[in-house]
């Protein structure tokens, strides 16, 4: 296990260990969706996608979490590379600013991309750490890699912000729309791009959510796309 994981599975530890017998809570989801996208790019080749998620928080605000999705788009570019998943590990702290209606969240996220992969290749396995802020219906979250990102050579220090609204229009309705831009540091930095999204989304009595979203970004191609997605809560 490498020293970044160690550390990972020692902060989570930590955390289960402080956390005593305190009052807390288990959730989670499955979700499958017509195409994965991250930062407004597509993990699937624009082929659908199967994820899930697990989270454990406690009542002080601290949580620690898991989430999965296949992808494709590592053996995509390389077909000696045989990673067909993504499976994140994060720990974070969340509450609010008094009465005041802001809330805030902070923590770090390890993403690991199991497989072989062929001699000499950087992993696309990164860490970043996070910061976020809500208020109504608009929140904000600003993300800083510690590692390369992606896979990216000497990308460490790249960083990315995201900006969303979401509504609700009707009783289990709701309007949802987001703006964000990826900043790639390092000679990468042309690779800095911005993306958005907009779409509308139902949730049911049964613990299920569909969500119809349109999506694109200012990177050269046809990348825009539309995504069906249904989550299952539990």
């Amino acid at each position: 296990m490498s020293s970044r994981k160690n550390a990972l599975a020692t902060l989570l530890c930590a955390g289960l260990l402080c956390a005593g017998t305190v009052h807390a809570e288990v959730s989670g989801s499955i979700t499958l969706t017509s195409d994965y996208l991250f930062r407004g790019v597509s993990q699937t080749d624009e082929k659908p996608a199967l994820q899930g998620g697990v989270e454990w928080a406690h009542e002080s605000g601290f949580y620690v979490g898991t989430w999965g999705s296949s992808i494709s788009w590592l053996s995509d570019s390389d077909p000696d590379i045989s990673s067909q998943l993504e499976l994140d590990g994060y720990l974070g702290f969340r509450g609010d600013f008094g009465d005041s209606g802001f809330g805030y969240d902070v923590g770090a996220v390890y993403y690991w991309y199991p497989g072989s992969y062929p001699a000499g290749f950087n992993k696309a396995d990164t860490t970043e750490l996070y910061a976020g802020v809500s208020w109504n219906i608009l929140s904000a979250k600003y993300s800083y890699a510690v590692t390369d990102l992606f896979g990216i050579p000497d990308s460490d220090g790249s960083s990315n912000l995201d900006i969303a609204v979401g509504w609700e229009f009707a009783p289990s309705w709701t309007l949802n729309g987001a703006v964000g831009k990826q900043w790639v540091a390092g000679s990468a930095g042309t690779a800095t791009y911005a993306f958005w999204s907009a779409g509308v989304g139902k949730s049911f009595d049964n613990g299920f959510d569909i969500a119809l979203n349109f999506n694109d970004n200012d990177l050269i191609g046809p990348d825009d796309t539309i995504t069906l997605a249904i989550t299952k809560s539990f």
